[in-house]
């Protein structure tokens, strides 16, 4: 627990699942599924896919998964769909798509980057790039460190330094969109749309930090999964974990 909350986790959880209309919601990829080799073998933690359709299902209770993965790969990874909100490509991608199409010149800068990211990853073995509608990301998780960290440099010395195009850092990855993203308005347009008193969001990595900065109401819930400097206000070891305290709203509130 940070030095920001005078409650126990347990004690904030208690009386967050006391509140009239809540509003629980999490990453995916480190949280609701364990890290894995290849983004596409990510599956849910059963426990946690179980307690976001019961959440879902309580009277004045939202769930929501706010990833940066692209909206149609999350609903396939993780098996779940409506009512459990799924929010992807960091906040920006809702069911009904993006609040505006890309223009052309956007969807040009987009194949620009793709085409950079794919010719750095031809030259270092065992990096990859993910294409998403509005973003691309390249992972370097299965590369040595050195190829890693060199890839990682000509990307951000390159095209993460183009005009019109948004950098996200994350654990052994860069993504650049050519769109402004952000998990911590994507947290607020929820509050909003369900009248939320409270919101609890766990997430375990850079970008999940967007989103603890948003949680700044008496109520809300902060939880990193893991290790690394956050502000957010409690900390749990694992994915296990992230299971254990959705399972512990979902009774309390049940």
């Amino acid at each position: 627990m940070n030095d920001a909350s005078s409650m126990s986790l347990d004690e904030a959880l208690t009386g967050f699942a006391a509140l009239d209309r809540v509003l629980i919601a999490c990453d995916y990829d480190g949280c609701v599924s364990p890290i894995v080799a290849r983004p596409e073998d990510a599956v849910p933690n059963p426990r946690s896919a179980a307690a976001l359709r019961a959440a879902s299902a309580l009277p004045d209770t939202s769930a929501a998964l706010v990833s940066g993965r692209a909206r149609s790969d999350l609903a396939t990874l993780s098996g779940l769909s409506d009512p459990v909100i799924l929010v992807g490509s960091h906040g920006a991608e809702f069911a009904e798509g993006f609040d505006e199409p890309l223009t052309a010149e956007q969807q040009a800068r987009l194949d620009r980057v793709i085409s950079e990211f794919r010719a750095i990853a031809a030259q270092y073995p065992g990096t990859s790039v993910e294409t998403k509608p509005a973003s691309t990301t390249l992972h370097v998780r299965n590369a040595s460190g050195p190829d890693g960290d060199a890839a990682l440099a000509l990307a951000a010395a390159g095209p993460a330094t183009w005009e019109g195009v948004h950098v996200t850092l994350g654990k052994a990855v860069i993504e650049l969109a050519v769109i402004q993203t952000s998990k911590g308005h994507a947290l607020d347009r929820l509050r909003a749309q369900v009248g939320a008193d409270a919101v609890l969001y766990l997430g375990d990595d850079v970008t999940d930090e967007k989103a603890f900065a948003h949680l700044t109401g008496p109520r809300d819930v902060s939880v990193k999964v893991g290790d690394g400097a956050t502000a957010a206000r409690y900390r749990v070891p694992g994915t296990d974990d992230v299971a254990t305290v959705l399972e512990t709203v979902v009774a309390t509130r049940s």
